[in-house]
């Protein structure tokens, strides 16, 4: 379930930082540095302050599946038999512990849970959907979509908008 964290002041150079950094997280201190307006070392200690904060991280590469390999993108969506707050936990420590689970989102409406399933083909998702059923969580029902074209990517927050 959703947890309620506590929110960090940003200023508009840390808006700015994270910006760029959302776009661009290969850029060097001295490149951010000069797009912030700060000294190297002001920027760097900003950086590391966002990171330790939790507001920046972990930092990962966005691949190409296409171009590595074949694979298969399904979204599930599942239903528990119950809302015990145990049945919530089981689920979500199995699916944490499934690789072809990419994303797992607890949602309100017609379902529970909403996974972002990623397989190597649709045999393996259907050992994977298995597991799901078997997972000990009294799952009731997955309704699968299967991902035919992904038409827009993830390409990050639109941070002006939320943090006004």
């Amino acid at each position: 379930m959703a947890q309620s964290v506590k929110k960090r002041e940003l200023d508009k150079i840390d808006q700015n930082i994270i910006s760029i950094l959302q776009g661009a997280a290969r850029i060097t201190n001295l490149q951010l540095a000069d797009k912030v307006g700060l000294s190297p070392s002001s920027c760097l200690a900003r950086v590391r302050k966002l990171e330790e904060d939790g507001c920046l991280g972990p930092y990962q590469a966005s691949i190409n599946l296409d171009r590595l390999c074949r694979s298969i993108t399904c979204i599930a969506m599942i239903t528990l038999e119950n809302h015990r707050q145990q049945d919530f936990r089981v689920f979500e420590n199995f699916v944490e512990a499934l690789p072809e689970v990419v994303q797992c989102d607890t949602v309100s409406g017609g379902c529970d849970f909403i996974l972002r399933v990623v397989c190597a083909d649709m045999e393996r998702y259907h050992v994977v959907n298995e597991m799901l059923l078997n997972s000990g969580a009294n799952v009731v029902n997955i309704k699968t979509h299967v991902v035919m074209t992904e038409n827009k990517k993830f390409s990050g927050f639109p941070l002006d908008e939320l943090l006004g």
